[in-house]
């Protein structure tokens, strides 16, 4: 699931939350945080994919130092993302909005049987 990593309402920052918001949708709060951190896993995976792929456009094909200059454009990327709240706070922000649906592991497996 790719998402716009602009249009996100995640906070920038660390913010302190109450715990109470977390077992809202699952009803454990473990359940809840185990949720959130594979989901920051994959938007971490997804943003590190992002920025390689585009970071890959400016590589050099040669190994001589004197032909290595600074690129503008490369600099503004790597700051863009730098910017961007981290995959946390992302995913927390989907699970208050709803988009995040954890799902319990033995009942998975026990509806593909």
């Amino acid at each position: 699931m790719s998402i716009n990593y602009k249009n996100t309402n995640a906070e920038r920052t660390t913010i302190t939350r109450d715990v109470e918001f977390l077992d809202v949708n699952t009803g454990n709060i473990y359940k809840a945080i185990d949720g959130i951190a594979k989901r920051s896993d994959q938007i971490s995976s997804e943003m590190k994919d992002e920025l390689v792929r585009k970071l890959a456009e400016f590589a050099s094909t040669t190994d001589n130092l004197d032909e290595i200059f600074e690129n503008r454009e490369q600099i503004e990327i790597s700051k863009f993302y730098e910017q961007l709240p981290k995959p946390a706070m992302i995913a927390i922000q989907e699970f208050i909005e709803g988009k995040l649906e954890i799902k319990d592991a033995k009942t998975s497996e026990e509806e593909v049987k």
